[in-house]
């Protein structure tokens, strides 16, 4: 990680973070469907998603305090997946970034209602936005609900759990993960274009980038299942192998899934560099995507 980034990271994520948990702590909820949120919230973990929603503002020059609300909201969704996807029913996971999952602390009930919860909240979250026209509310809206949903994400898992104990050919592959991981990464790009009022031609770019950067991130992960041990990783390392999921590495082998790293994040670069920007962030970012070891 440069020292750019480290110092981005440091300065940006204690206002996130502070945006996130105040949305929750204000509610009003009963206070142990909060502290189930709040549990999973604060568990830690990269923050990449309202990085990239503040990192592309910076990169336009036109970052606004919108940008750290977007933020906790895309988060939090992110969260959410991360609750439902450790479930017995799905992953069946003990640990999340070093820590007892949801379900194994507050019991199943409790998380998937914990999860609900975080699910729902961000579309609030967006509605409320202050200083943001109405137009781009609807879009930030219909943005998430479009890549969070059976179009995105849950599609995504969907997809995911179907194609379990059987090859997918790595266009399946592509396509479970373009959705699965990227779609959520899509909308934490795009929505930080759209608040800094990007150009069309610009928004297009930021989508090809998404795509790239998307791709990039879970071959990455992919990677580091083989490569990284549960200690670094703050989950069960060989989870992918042991279930016998299909993955870059299952497929290309591990040189073969490295080689395919390296050729989305200079396609990811490309895209960057045909948007003019005095700002290092959001390629910063990209590297940290790709040279990460959790």
């Amino acid at each position: 990680m440069t020292s750019t980034l480290k110092t981005f990271m440091e300065e940006q994520l204690p206002i996130i973070e502070s945006h996130m948990y105040e949305f929750v702590e204000d509610l009003t909820a009963p206070t142990s469907l909060k502290e189930a949120m709040l549990y999973s919230l604060k568990a830690g973990g990269k923050r990449v998603r309202p990085l990239f929603v503040i990192a592309v503002m910076e990169y336009l020059n036109n970052p606004t305090k919108a940008g750290y609300t977007v933020g906790a909201a895309v988060e939090m969704i992110h969260t959410y997946s991360l609750i439902h996807d450790d479930l017995p029913s799905m992953d069946n996971d003990d640990f999340r970034r070093g820590k007892p999952t949801n379900h194994k602390v507050f019991g199943e009930a409790a998380a998937i209602l914990a999860g609900d919860a975080l699910n729902t909240l961000p579309f609030g979250i967006l509605a409320r936005l202050e200083d943001v026209s109405a137009e781009q509310k609807v879009e930030l809206i219909r943005l998430l609900s479009e890549t969070a949903g059976a179009e995105g994400m849950v599609g995504g898992q969907v997809l995911d759990i179907e194609g379990e104990k059987r090859q997918l050919t790595l266009d399946e592959l592509v396509r479970v993960h373009e959705n699965k991981t990227g779609a959520i990464l899509r909308f934490s790009i795009e929505a930080g274009a759209i608040l800094a009022g990007a150009t069309q031609e610009q928004r297009n770019l930021f989508v090809e980038y998404a795509y790239h950067i998307g791709l990039a991130f879970q071959i990455k992960d992919d990677i580091l299942d083989i490569e990284g041990t549960t200690e670094e990783l703050g989950k069960t390392a060989g989870k992918d192998v042991a279930s016998e999921k299909s993955t870059y590495p299952a497929l290309l082998t591990l040189d073969g899934a490295k080689e395919k790293l390296a050729e989305h994040a200079t396609k990811a670069h490309a895209c960057l560099e045909k948007i003019p920007s005095n700002s290092k962030y959001l390629a910063d970012l990209t590297d940290y995507i790709i040279n990460r070891n959790k």
